[in-house]
């Protein structure tokens, strides 16, 4: 390397003077950071380096990462560099380079105690719980407004996601209940068979589907599938800054995002579960007559006299608790969610968890309360 481009002074106690003349240009070819370390072995009571930039004729980049390589070579070591010798130009270079160094640095996480811990998981369980009342109290005053007729959403909007709540979902749902359909027809027939009593599938599958299995499974796929896309969507526009934009404007984002979403979920979900009913019968007639020799007539017969009004109500008021819990658990994560990829997809997912969760709950509710006053 070219003697001339640097040159050593220890004139200073403990201290190294770098002195840089000539050009320093990447083209030119630069002087290698393992000569000043050979110097410092050399002299293993320096402190302190600085710079003597003044017979620098040209520079680029290359100064730079000569200036941040030396840096990071004399942290090591507990050597300080000082700068201000630099260009005031590769200082501010310099500076940021070193910040995204830092950044780049993995941060030792400080271990939490246990009474931390436990308080800490305590304040985020609070916090979400006001949080959720709150919104939830956003939600019955705009549904207020709404009846009165003071709320403002674009109806193209509401039709679009009812289509994609209703219709887009047939599909899946289709599979999903004739399969369930077939297989609590396989599980029935299994232990009516001791007892040659077969033709009772017929019953198990009629009023499981219709009571419980319809509707939750349908719950099931709704929360995959509508709820991850509404906490998807608005946690999207929350990341965008639309909703904030909204707000600017003087609309609710809860008047206008919310509420269609909840409306449409809540009037498609007791259509779907109707739909799911009818194709987990179809499923349990098809295993009934192809496998297990019943009659189809009289499959259809002792679902008729078995499957009473009041199993239907049951599965409705299930759906009905489901499209609600379902639509505001993705519509909650969706506005709670940070400013980044990563929160919507933890919003995504925290969506699907809780509307799962608080459907198992509220089925067990729900249950609990039918068998107390008889239905």
């Amino acid at each position: 390397m070219p003697e001339e481009k640097i040159s050593f002074d220890y004139s200073a106690p403990k201290t190294l003077s770098l002195k840089l003349s000539g050009e320093w240009l990447i083209s030119s070819g630069l002087p290698s950071v393992e000569e000043i370390t050979s110097q410092l072995s050399s002299h293993p009571d320096t402190e302190q380096i600085n710079f003597d930039t003044t017979q620098v004729n040209k520079w680029d980049s290359g100064i730079v990462s000569f200036a941040l390589e030396l840096t990071k070579e004399c942290s090591a070591k507990n050597i300080r560099v000082v700068p201000d010798g630099l260009q005031q130009g590769v200082q501010k270079l310099l500076t940021l380079a070193l910040k995204v160094h830092e950044k780049s640095l993995p941060q030792k996480k400080k271990e939490d105690n246990f009474l931390e811990s436990v308080g800490g998981k305590v304040v985020y369980i609070t916090d979400t719980t006001y949080s959720a009342l709150d919104f939830l109290g956003d939600i019955t005053v705009g549904f207020w407004r709404m009846i009165k007729g003071k709320v403002y959403f674009r109806w193209a909007d509401f039709l679009s996601i009812v289509q994609r709540c209703g219709s887009d979902a047939l599909p899946l749902v289709s599979l999903i209940s004739l399969l369930i359909g077939m297989i609590l027809a396989f599980i029935g027939a299994m232990q009516l068979q001791m007892f040659g009593a077969q033709i009772y599938v017929a019953d198990i599958v009629g009023i499981g589907m219709v009571r419980v299995m319809g509707a939750v499974m349908t719950a099931v796929i709704m929360s995959g599938r509508t709820g991850a896309a509404y906490a998807a969507e608005l946690g999207l526009m929350q990341t965008n800054e639309e909703i904030d934009a909204l707000k600017t404007l003087g609309v609710s984002p809860v008047e206008f995002l919310v509420l269609p979403r909840i409306l449409a979920l809540v009037i498609m979900m007791p259509l779907l579960t109707l739909y799911a009913d009818f194709m987990g019968i179809v499923g349990g007639f098809l295993i009934s007559t192809n496998m297990l020799g019943i009659n189809p007539i009289e499959y259809l017969t002792h679902t008729h006299n078995s499957v009473k009004l009041n199993h239907l109500w049951v599965g409705l008021v299930h759906s009905f608790v489901f499209g609600v819990i379902i639509a505001v658990s993705g519509c909650f994560r969706g506005m709670r969610c940070e400013r980044s990829a990563a929160g919507v997809g933890e919003a995504t997912t925290s969506a699907v968890v809780t509307a799962i969760t608080a459907s198992v709950i509220a089925t067990a509710i729900i249950t609990f309360v039918c068998q107390v006053i008889g239905v």
